[in-house]
């Protein structure tokens, strides 16, 4: 970790304070986590984006923490059921995105997934709340199909059973239309953070932004039309003044903690959901919901790009960096050293225990949580090295796919594709594999070192293994129902 001094002098001076022990009575934090949806990792300036400027996510970066290595999980409901539960998709059984739907004819039968988010689940919110904060929420739920909630909110009525003492009513208007609730959301959370401001106080901020269908405020659209950014397509000027709406966002609610004098009392912890659509693939000739019959041999191509997350390969729903590795900012004054680089891996699981230890919260024993207090970390010290996993045992072909588990080791990362995959051509192959990188020489995921890491890779594989058996999670097998006439149908059918 590397911690250069910036140019908040007061920041550094506290984060000296603290360091030298002088400040273990310090009280405990606020927290505001704001959690942005399909935000690659190279789009925000202090990540290498030269297409928008997002001076206002820059400065937070500059004032605290910058991530290079943080990940979570590749689609949006499994990384919320993670943050919220402090468990791997492989524990809580939420590893498939909501509503049902799924490729029941594969050559490999996925395992049954968990469809909501039960009211008996432990959460953060639980947590936070029982350690006396003020907890609330404005935003995306989309780890409930129930009365409780559903894709765009948590019902107000049902907040209470999920650790919520506030929960936003759903935004005026579609969510696909206009800015996508951007200020609304904000307006929400400036809102709790003003009445609360008294006490301890939590507030999960879930923006919508900048899922599809991207929308933005029509000025911002036109300016960057202006200035040549094209109408669609990579780089497109709706999905540039997304970005920069939202970091416009965030900049007022940085403001709204200056004026209310809370900026030093508050942890800020910035994420994105999954990586950012880089490219999807053409589902028409496979969704049953279409009518469609798969094409021989299965070959798919490209349906829609929206900016690249080069360096890193492929994006959202991918198994490779570019879907779960992503933007991760914190701002603690007086913890985090200002100008702080972190290229240590961390993991979504890890938030519930640091978010605990910061605010001297518990998880019940009953309630095992997979992450690793990153507070030490925080602070400038070090954590025990541990690999980071992944369970994704299931078909999704527009995002290129299939059942497979991950293993993060140091520099290194296995794939193993449990008995097909997609090929960079954007074919289907039959057959299980295994796929080695070493990410600090090759981030781009292009040299395969399975082959010529053979004791490594398999090393690895064993690890992976043994973590899916220890939690225990079922590895994908061969399909009873296998058709291959069928077998890359999707459907919302169950069978």
């Amino acid at each position: 970790m590397r911690t250069p001094f910036g140019r908040n002098l007061r920041s550094a001076l506290l984060f000296l304070v603290a360091t030298l022990g002088f400040a273990t009575d310090a009280p405990r934090p606020n927290i505001l986590f704001i959690l942005t949806d399909d935000q690659g990792w190279p789009t925000l300036g202090c990540y290498g984006n030269r297409h928008v400027p997002t001076p206002h996510l820059d400065r937070l970066a500059a004032e605290g923490a910058r991530f290079t290595d943080a990940y979570v999980m590749p689609q949006c409901t499994p990384t919320r059921a993670a943050l919220l539960t402090g468990q791997h998709t492989a524990r809580n059984g939420m590893w498939h995105v909501i509503p049902w739907y799924g490729t029941p004819h594969g050559r490999l039968r996925e395992p049954a997934f968990r469809e909501n988010l039960s009211r008996e689940t432990f959460t953060l919110a639980k947590g936070l709340r029982a350690a006396g904060y003020a907890t609330g929420t404005a935003g995306k739920l989309h780890l409930t199909t129930n009365a409780d909630g559903d894709y765009v909110s948590l019902k107000a009525a049902a907040a209470t059973h999920y650790g919520f003492d506030f929960s936003a009513p759903p935004g005026p208007g579609s969510v696909n239309a206009g800015d996508k609730h951007v200020n609304y959301l904000t307006d929400q959370a400036i809102d709790f953070i003003t009445r609360n401001r008294d006490r301890p106080w939590f507030f999960y901020l879930a923006h919508h932004t900048v899922h599809g269908m991207v929308s933005a405020p029509e000025e911002l659209v036109a300016k960057h039309r202006a200035r040549g950014a094209p109408a669609d397509g990579l780089n497109n000027a709706t999905f540039l003044a997304a970005l920069e709406h939202l970091d416009n966002s965030v900049g007022r609610l940085m403001a709204k903690l200056d004026e209310l004098q809370q900026r030093e009392r508050t942890l800020v912890v910035f994420l994105s959901d999954n990586g950012g659509v880089d490219l999807v693939y053409d589902m028409a000739p496979f969704s049953e919901r279409q009518g469609a019959k798969p094409p021989t041999p299965m070959q798919l191509t490209v349906q829609r790009q929206e900016f690249s997350n080069a360096p890193l390969r492929m994006g959202k729903g991918s198994h490779y960096e570019g879907g779960i590795r992503v933007p991760c900012l914190v701002r603690w004054p007086g913890v985090v050293a200002p100008g702080t680089v972190s290229d240590t891996p961390v993991h979504v699981v890890d938030w519930m225990p640091t978010l605990f230890a910061a605010a001297g919260a518990r998880a019940p024993a009953e309630h095992p949580v997979d992450g690793t207090n990153l507070l030490p970390l925080l602070r400038g010290q070090a954590v025990n090295p541990r690999p980071l996993y992944w369970y994704m045992p299931f078909y999704e072909l527009r995002w290129g796919a299939t059942p497979s588990g991950i293993i993060r080791e140091g520099d290194w990362k296995l794939i193993e594709f449990f008995g097909d995959w997609i090929n960079p051509a954007g074919r289907y192959t039959v057959g299980a594999r295994l796929e080695l990188y070493n990410l600090r020489a090759d981030i781009g995921e292009k040299q395969n070192l399975a082959g010529t890491e053979r004791p490594r890779a398999e090393a690895m594989r064993t690890k992976l293994r043994a973590w899916l058996k220890s939690i225990p999670a079922e590895v994908p097998a061969p399909n009873p129902a296998f058709d291959e006439a069928r077998q890359l149908l999707e459907t919302n059918r169950k069978p």
